[in-house]
């Protein structure tokens, strides 16, 4: 599964939505009752003296076939006092449409989703301003029978969202508080400003990730370093020479700022601490000034700053720990999150960058300092792999526009720019009027597999051909943009043209998504076509489509894995592509893949195949991020999966303990991580072998590229029976690195010598009678 990078997109320069210490949640609301609906409402609780203006509830149909906003309600009003320092602001709903599921989400005035519900189920949105957020559901729903004037209510006591939970339909208490529900702890109002003295911008920072004046209002002056289009940054002039104390911060206008780059300014405002999408998204926060009480312009035309380089002739980024204390301690000189704050919004220099990663959609490129030299987890390639205990703090995330296109090992060379953070990265934001250019290529080139095939040794891959599909119905054609042509050539040349080719991605060929026809036929015969054109052989194909059309990818595209095959080189067995026996009920794969199964005869053997594509990692939280250590989303998911798998090879080796079964596919895991022991059965119990421990150098041990991070999220692994035909094992890394590459994964191949041995008449006699049985068990089984 794609792991998506982005919730939102983002500015060319900075995004940096509108914010302020407020505190608004959505307090109540109604959407059904008997007869025809009637006062459909969502009520907000919010801070007393805070205002709504420029907010809005962006409304989504959450059917599997939509999963986008119907309507946008825009909102404005300043909360008052009503109990604790709450105040309610309630606005009407018409046509708030009836679950299955719906929900809304709350956006702030500088377009980041502050809550994103929904009622009768959670889904993911699929456009917006909550696109690729999964919405929660409040537990609680309306129905047709709820009587009039009754709402969904938030009950309990405290100050955040958090601090309440959903009640069941009750009267409704609109622009009052609900019943069962009190306030408490509202923020106090800011203390009344000081005598006229000003503080230094790091005495505002602190060396610590947050300010140690939040909420004060303070008076402090520097140099204007760089405009955004809603504020600006500014930095000392001098500095206090204390690495761990940032000599700059952001000045939040609300609109375009008055002033420019070399501008020598005084600013009086509070200090607030802002969490670029809200506390949901696990961000850390950034230290600002927010709507300055007053702004003086001393002079203008001053020199910037001094750049701190980042680099062997300044300051070295740490090489393994990300965050190794939970926050405990502000450790800028070991802890890589500690680093990059103790600069917060300040001039710096990245040494002769080189890019780790392909520049993304959003225009973002991974890098690190000197060319990779004093980083650990350099790969022979350039890029940066991720190893147990080091993902790789050294790399730094460059903002250079659509028209940065770099690759893995292009040199983009010194790079200045302000430090921020967005998305869950620290970021280089270049300065104003300056690009990011790749200055010299690496001359990467795509790999071709040296793996034996041919003759007596069976070659199976593994591919995720990303979200591939023959129609125009999601507005992208696969044909038109010659991805086809490209995975086509990838297969025949650089892959080698494998025996067998587990697919992941695979969508429906119909001519509109979500019509009724959900086989893959024309997108399957498609490529196999692409293939033959690039001078591959022709293949044959095998899927099976999936029954409910939720497990993922591209909304209506009915993602699911396929298989092609060499009909002259291996034979498929009769009725043996199917979804294994309970996989369809099993709520371990409630909206994912299913895995798939098939038998191939190859030389008289027969090998079993399990093809999956495991739960994806969207939703994690930030490895930058607030949550330390990180959230692995779906991880609990992807565990009950592997339990299932490894249960299936269980009964296989049950029944034959000689039995060749290869378990392959997109496993959306790091080999280090517990999904993956548990599929290869923990202690005595194992019963599978991942070949990527093939590998003479770990570091090759990558299929993707993910935030300028090189790892292993697809596999192949095997019983014993196959370790002992002389196994090998490729990644052929031709896309991962590579700026436009056809999809965002790389192809694994194994090789096995199975050779043919003469059979007498009796051992005729008794391959038939295991073929019988094996027919029997596969009957006994598997379900389609």
């Amino acid at each position: 599964m794609r792991i998506i990078s982005k919730l939102m997109l983002s500015t060319a320069i900075v995004t940096m939505p509108v914010s302020t210490s407020a505190i608004v949640f959505v307090n109540e609301f109604h959407y059904d009752n008997r007869n025809a609906d009637v006062g459909e409402f969502i009520e907000l609780a919010g801070s007393a003296g805070d205002s709504l203006d420029g907010w809005s509830l962006a409304l989504y149909n959450g059917t599997a076939s939509r999963r986008s906003v119907y309507n946008t309600i825009n909102l404005g009003g300043t909360f008052g006092d009503v109990s604790g320092g709450f105040g309610f602001l309630s606005f009407d709903a018409v046509g708030l449409q009836n679950g299955g599921p719906d929900g809304f989400a709350l956006v702030d005035n500088g377009g980041s989703v502050v809550e994103f519900l929904s009622y009768e189920g959670s889904f993911t949105a699929a456009s917006g301003p909550a696109g690729g957020m999964t919405s929660v559901d409040v537990g609680v729903r309306e129905s047709s029978s709820t009587p009039v004037g009754f709402s969904l209510q938030r009950t309990g006591s405290g100050s955040a969202p958090g601090d309440f939970t959903w009640a069941a339909p009750q009267t409704a208490t609109r622009n009052m508080v609900n019943a069962g529900q009190s306030f408490t702890g509202a923020p106090p109002p800011p203390p009344p400003p000081p005598s006229g003295d000003l503080t230094a911008i790091y005495d505002i920072q602190g060396a610590a990730q947050t300010s140690p004046l939040e909420g004060r209002t303070v008076t402090t002056s520097g140099i204007v370093t760089s405009i955004a289009r809603n504020g600006f940054y500014v930095q000392d002039a001098a500095g206090d020479g204390n690495v761990a104390t940032s000599d700059a911060i952001f000045v939040f206008t609300g609109g375009a700022p008055t002033v420019t780059a070399g501008d020598d300014v005084t600013i009086s405002g509070r200090v607030s601490e802002f969490i670029p999408g809200g506390a949901r998204t696990g961000n850390l926060s950034q230290t600002q000034i927010a709507r300055p009480d007053s702004l003086t312009v001393n002079s203008s035309g001053n020199a910037l700053p001094a750049a701190v380089v980042l680099g062997a002739s300044g300051r070295m980024a740490p090489t393994q720990i990300i965050d190794d204390d939970n926050f405990a301690a502000f450790d800028p000189e070991n802890d890589g999150i500690d680093f990059y704050e103790s600069m917060e919004g300040m001039i710096v220099t990245v040494e002769n960058a080189a890019a780790v990663g392909p520049t993304n959609r959003f225009g973002e490129t991974f890098v690190v300092a000197n060319g990779g030299a004093g980083a650990t987890g350099v790969n022979a390639r350039g890029g940066l792999t991720i190893s147990e205990g080091d993902f790789n703090p050294e790399r730094i995330q460059l903002q250079g526009g659509q028209a940065t296109a770099a690759s893995v090992g292009d040199q983009i060379g010194d790079v200045e720019g302000v430090l921020g953070y967005n998305f869950g990265n620290y970021e280089i934001v270049p300065l104003d009027g300056q690009s990011v250019d790749v200055v010299q290529a690496g001359n990467l080139v795509p790999e071709t597999t040296t793996i034996d095939a041919g003759g007596d040794r069976l070659t199976v891959a593994s591919f995720n051909v990303l979200n591939l599909d023959a129609n125009d119905a999601d507005g992208d054609s696969d044909i038109a943009d010659g991805k086809f042509a490209a995975l086509g050539a990838q297969i025949a040349n650089n892959m080698g043209a494998p025996d067998i080719i587990a697919l992941q991605e695979i969508q429906d060929s119909s001519g509109s998504f979500n019509d009724g026809t959900t086989d893959a036929t024309l997108t399957l015969q498609t490529l196999v076509e692409a293939i033959a054109a690039a001078g591959g052989p022709r293949y044959a194909f095998a899927e099976v489509a999936p029954q409910d059309g939720t497990a993922g990818g591209q909304p209506g595209g009915n993602i699911r894995n396929a298989y092609l095959y060499l009909a002259d080189r291996v034979d498929l067995v009769e009725d043996s592509v199917a979804f294994p026996d309970g996989a369809t009920t099993d709520p371990a794969f409630a909206g994912s893949r299913k895995p798939l199964v098939a038998e191939f005869v190859f030389n008289g053997e027969t090998v079993t195949l399990i093809n999956n594509h495991f739960s994806s990692k969207l939703g994690s939280s930030p490895l930058f991020g607030a949550v330390q250590p990180p959230i692995n989303s779906g991880e609990d998911e992807r565990r009950a999966q592997a339990a299932f798998v490894n249960a299936l090879v269980d009964t296989l080796l049950a029944d034959n303990p000689l039995a060749k079964v290869i378990t392959l596919g997109d496993l959306n895991e790091f080999s280090f991580f517990s999904p993956l022991e548990i599929l290869r059965g923990i202690g005595g119990e194992q019963v599978l072998t991942d070949l990527a421990d093939l590998l003479a150098g770990q570091l090759d041990a990558y299929s993707f590229i993910f935030d300028g991070n090189s790892q292993l999220l697809d596999h192949i692994l095997v019983t014993q029976a196959l370790l002992g035909l002389d196994p090998q094992f490729d990644i052929v890394h031709a896309n991962s690195e590579f700026f436009g590459a056809p999809s965002d994964h790389d192809a694994l191949i194994a090789s096995f010598l199975i050779e043919a041995a003469a059979v007498s008449a009796p051992g005729i006699l008794g391959l038939l009678g295991l073929s019988v049985a094996a027919l029997a068990w596969r009957r006994r089984r598997m379900v389609v």
